[in-house]
């Protein structure tokens, strides 16, 4: 009997498997082999979510919410989103909004909408690893500027920016606070954007995932800015800020003509977010603020600490203001750097090659103090710092 012959789609060929995914599962392998590893990889908060939102979750499914709901999300939690929009000055009504399981979904939705064959859309690197796959799959082409050399702020890479913007230009995609750097964009940098964007007529993604997690800076909604209403998707969602990242659930918020036709794309893919959870999602907005400036007390406490271990091996990097991540330079190949970080030291890192940044690793402080300061002393100890 012959073998079935697999013809794969071309635009599969085009991605990579995702490199923070690598790098978690290489370090759940040695821990199943008993390695105790210090996992400085994950995005994701080592807070339980709170129990306020646990006991809506547990409610709602005792209450019967376990079937389908409308596909953009139920009118309580749209509408709670949109409050919380118009608290940050971004003019979104229910019905601008879609919720989703993940913010992910709200942004791959969003480029599958946006983006078609051979279509521009400019990246700020270092970019968030999936932003990549996402436009590639979508069929376009990227243009990517590089704040690497300006110690990842946007305000001095603005000429950069202009002279990669152009009237063809169909994206540009704006994540702050940033994800891998750490850097909230200064409303300067915004109002620059601003600028560009409606001169060029260019669609913005606002990628605000990170926006409660901020330490010496107060992020300002793209979306907010004079002109930017009617041309901005807001993503954000429920994972980061609220410890929510296997409930799956995100949102955006955009025109009416943008939503209309993410919705097809929606409704046809993941028909909705769940249900119980979306009842989850309307008590962590309106209920728990205490617990997410507690958590972010802590993630400020250890930023600082990394900052601070950083400098007693001689290395000095741009404080990052929001966001959970720092970029370390590794002096070299950073996969090979990584590479050694997981096998000798058993500390999980992210390559920076993956967020378009050679020469940097991304260490996640969502970890505890003391797990964050045993994975320091090992990789000094193998002369990786």
């Amino acid at each position: 009997m012959s073998e079935h012959q697999w013809d794969f789609a071309e635009r599969v060929g085009r991605v990579e498997p995702s490199a923070t995914v690598a790098v978690g599962n290489k370090a759940s392998a040695l821990e199943e082999e008993g390695v105790d590893v210090v996992d400085l990889s994950v995005g994701e908060p080592d807070f339980p979510t709170p129990e306020r939102i646990r006991e809506a979750g547990r409610q709602a499914i005792a209450d019967g919410h376990t079937g389908y709901t409308s596909s953009n999300g139920i009118t309580e939690l749209r509408e709670a989103i949109s409050t919380d929009l118009k608290a940050k000055n971004v003019p979104a009504e229910p019905d601008n909004v879609v919720v989703t399981p993940g913010a992910k979904q709200a942004l791959f939705e969003t480029v599958h909408a946006l983006v078609d064959e051979g279509d521009e859309v400019i990246l700020l690197d270092p970019a968030w690893v999936s932003y990549e796959a996402m436009v590639k799959l979508a069929g376009g082409d990227l243009t990517r500027v590089d704040l690497g050399e300006h110690e990842f702020e946007l305000e001095p890479a603005l000429d950069d920016l202009a002279a990669a913007m152009s009237d063809e230009t169909a994206l540009l995609l704006v994540n702050s606070p940033s994800n891998p750097t750490g850097a909230v964009f200064s409303d300067e940098a915004l109002a620059g954007v601003r600028d560009l964007a409606v001169d060029h007529d260019v669609t913005v993604v606002a990628d605000e995932i990170y926006d409660r997690i901020t330490y010496d800076a107060d992020p300002t909604s793209l979306a907010s800015f004079d002109g930017m209403a009617d041309r901005t998707v807001t993503v954000n969602g429920f994972s980061k800020s609220y410890a929510m990242t296997g409930w799956r659930l995100g949102y955006l918020a955009a025109p009416e003509p943008l939503v209309d036709q993410v919705s097809k794309i929606h409704s046809h893919s993941v028909t909705c977010a769940p249900n119980f959870v979306q009842r989850a999602g309307v008590e962590a907005i309106r209920s728990v603020e205490s617990d997410v400036a507690t958590m972010v007390k802590a993630f400020e406490q250890r930023r600082n600490l990394v900052v601070d271990l950083l400098e007693e091996h001689g290395k000095s990097i741009p404080r990052p203001e929001g966001a959970f991540y720092a970029m370390i330079p590794t002096a070299g190949d950073d996969m090979a750097w990584t590479d050694a970080a997981i096998e000798d030291a058993h500390v999980a890192t992210v390559p920076g090659s993956a967020f378009n940044a050679p020469g940097y690793a991304r260490i996640s402080y969502a970890a505890g103090e003391e797990r964050l300061k045993e994975g320091f002393e090992r990789l000094a100890a193998e002369g990786l710092l």
